[in-house]
């Protein structure tokens, strides 16, 4: 505990995912802001001696600030699970699970949650033939933030088939999965944990200024404009929501979450789709899941100190340390 009587929070961020530079920005925002509330904050930067920076920083839980594999791939999560610390966010087999967009697929879809269909497909195979009619979108089964996302179009330059000698996430993965491509609009809905059950903070539409919402577009201010709330029809805006806190009771995540969509608006409520669960999302200044709590009257402290208060009360309520994932 802090001199305060708040609790020691490290908050573990960075690593050697390709998301390294967004999660040192969340990590540093998450520990600024314990640090004004008067929270004893200790900054790891994830390395291969992290378990034993942690065990000496002995903290009484841990932000779990990073993106990507191994932070929220489950790997951190059992890590700490073994150590008996108690940290934010979902637990191990939730991290399996909404990790892998093909997993999230076979978890959500029986539940009534509509996801684009597609199937795996060996990124040698796409020298060969398309493995669905144009256009479609091919992405890594486990990486966020758009890393590795590639749209293929009758006018794309990819060539048709895909050439070898063309740049793509072919050449990075093995395996992609391939989805066919939702024309429309980019929605996002965040979820957090409350005292009773979790709750949807609103809808955010994404409109990039060129191109789609990839890495670039979500992290370079000024690439696309977020409109919170989204100017869509309350009725598509309620079925976000909906699916939204359906996505985060069915994976049984916790603390926070932000579900991504894809809306055709000619198609009405039909034409919405689910494409992933972000079981850690990003706490940059850009980020959505900040900005939406804003808008519903919470600020960015204000919802660090819900994310840290909830990890702890879980570990003290189901006599566990960790992050767990009862409840699912």
């Amino acid at each position: 505990m802090s001199e305060t009587g708040k609790p020691h929070v490290a908050v573990l961020m960075g690593g050697w995912a390709s998301e390294r530079e967004v999660s040192l920005m969340s990590g540093k925002g998450v520990a600024d802001a314990l640090e004004e509330r008067g929270y004893r904050v200790t900054r790891i930067d994830m390395d291969r001696q992290v378990a034993a920076r942690i065990a000496e920083a002995a903290p009484d839980v841990v932000f779990n600030a990073l993106h990507g594999v191994p932070g929220e791939d489950g790997t951190v999560q059992g890590m700490l699970d073994l150590m008996g610390i108690a940290y934010t966010h979902s637990g191990l087999a939730t991290s399996v699970i909404a990790i892998d967009k093909q997993l999230t697929k076979q978890a959500l879809v029986p539940h009534g949650i509509p996801m684009p269909g597609g199937r795996i497909v060996h990124s040698e195979d796409l020298y060969a033939k398309d493995p669905l009619p144009r256009p479609y979108v091919l992405k890594p089964v486990n990486e966020g933030s758009s890393v590795g996302v590639a749209i293929v179009t009758d006018e794309s330059n990819y060539g048709n088939p895909i050439r070898r000698d063309v740049a793509g996430p072919w050449h990075e993965f093995r395996e992609l999965l391939a989805e066919p491509f939702i024309r429309g609009r980019e929605l996002t809905t965040a979820v957090i944990d409350g005292p009773d059950c979790p709750r949807a903070l609103g809808v955010t539409e994404l409109k990039p200024k060129s191109g789609f919402y990839d890495y670039d577009a979500k992290y370079t201010e000024g690439l696309t404009e977020h409109v919170c709330p989204a100017q869509i029809p309350p009725e598509i805006a309620a079925l976000c929501c909906d699916y939204a806190v359906r996505a985060h009771r069915v994976l049984g995540c916790k603390g926070c979450s932000r579900t991504d969509f894809r809306w055709d608006d000619e198609q009405g409520e039909a034409g919405l789709f689910v494409l992933e669960t972000n079981t850690q999302p990003g706490m940059t200044p850009l980020s959505l899941v900040p900005e939406q709590a804003r808008h519903a009257g919470m600020s960015y402290a204000d919802l660090v100190e819900a994310i840290v208060a909830e990890a702890l009360g879980r570990a003290r309520g189901g006599g566990i340390a960790g992050g767990g994932d009862g409840g699912r």
